[in-house]
């Protein structure tokens, strides 16, 4: 697969109104929270790029769902998360509905020009390869988490930033922040 038309997003919530005060969101209703998500989806997912949604896609009817997954740009994979009765309803506007993916990316910064990256839509303390220095994107958590500066793993959802997708060079720009060592390595 190739990074440069690949996004990860994770926790959007269509139709979901209580989600506007549980996550304390900039929108006045529903409708302006949908509105302005698919606006800012479309304005960086292009037709024909890849997006894996890690869940919490939509808490919505299944015909409301299925109105805004026609208005979004890209082949959209999602990563089953807690709250997706309605997603499961719309299989057909899926590329692949799975609850836990781990894709291969060529990458030419990657050991061996491949990057692991672990998709779940919950955080997890270690996942495989870890220790070589596989990635890890999660959601669920919408930003209540603390990022650990020290682990290759992150939260993908809307609400950490800013309501976007994030493309893969975004997700390798943070990682490469990050204070991972590996745990192979002497330590100084």
């Amino acid at each position: 697969m190739k990074a440069n038309t690949l996004w990860f997003t994770s926790d959007h919530h269509f139709g979901h109104k209580n989600i506007i005060k549980f996550s304390n969101r900039p929108f006045q209703d529903v409708d302006e929270m949908n509105s302005e998500m698919i606006h800012r989806w479309n304005e960086k997912v292009k037709k024909d790029d890849t997006v894996y949604h890690l869940g919490d896609f939509g808490l919505t009817s299944t015909s409301k769902l299925k109105e805004i997954l026609n208005q979004l740009n890209g082949k959209i994979h999602l990563i089953t998360g807690n709250h997706e009765s309605s997603a499961i309803e719309c299989l057909e506007c899926f590329e692949s509905v799975k609850d836990y993916c781990e894709l291969v990316i060529e990458d030419s910064d990657a050991f061996k020009n491949q990057r692991l990256i672990v998709l779940f839509h919950y955080a997890m303390r270690v996942w495989n390869a870890s220790h070589y220095g596989s990635w890890h994107l999660y959601g669920h958590t919408h930003g209540e988490l603390l990022d650990d500066e020290t682990s290759l793993s992150f939260d993908v959802g809307v609400d950490c930033h800013d309501f976007y997708p994030i493309s893969y060079e975004e997700v390798k720009k943070i990682m490469s922040r990050k204070k991972w060592t590996p745990p192979f390595e002497p330590r100084n």
